[in-house]
């Protein structure tokens, strides 16, 4: 993990696209984990505030969601890719969502949140999570991601994650 994101940070800071920034990330990690077999998943984006568009590479990652408040519509970012370090010459899609408009959410998360578990083993769940963005889309980003994050240990009852539990909440202004 320390490697990946060492090695994002430095290719994101130079210039380029957002498929060879992945592309040539993952070809430094794959050299890194040959011997282990390990992977990774991750989701890139680019947010730009000036042409109002969100920009996107999927490695192995599930899709962002995009909440539109104002028309009450759900949209995934998807896109191809595989997770980081299984093939160093692995080509990733690159995709683009314009326009950005006020108000608009996306959530990025981890499968530790709809997988998260009651006390009868049903799963939170992804369409409890797409209630809660359309509950609490006039709320900050942070609080959006409190209230989940509430509702995630209130669903356990108890219960320790079985999981890891991590999000980026992001409100376009």
């Amino acid at each position: 993990m320390a490697s990946a994101r060492a090695a994002l940070r430095l290719r994101a800071s130079l210039p380029g696209r957002p498929a060879q920034i992945i592309a040539d990330v993952n070809r430094q990690f794959a050299s890194d984990v040959e011997a282990s077999g390990a992977f990774m998943t991750l989701f890139y984006l680019a947010l730009d505030s000036t042409r109002q568009t969100a920009q996107w590479v999927r490695a192995g990652h599930d899709p962002a969601i995009l909440y539109d408040g104002a028309t009450g519509r759900f949209e995934e970012l998807a896109g191809r890719g595989p997770a980081l370090g299984l093939d160093d010459d692995a080509v990733f899609e690159e995709r683009e969502w314009k326009p950005l408009r006020p108000g608009q959410i996306l959530f990025i998360g981890t499968d530790g949140i709809w997988e998260t578990a009651g006390p009868d083993g049903r799963f939170f769940g992804k369409e409890r999570l797409r209630g809660l963005l359309r509950t609490t889309c006039e709320h900050s980003a942070r609080q959006i991601a409190n209230t989940i994050v509430a509702a995630l240990e209130s669903y356990r009852q108890g219960l320790k994650p079985s999981d890891d539990i991590t999000m980026v909440v992001i409100k376009i202004l």
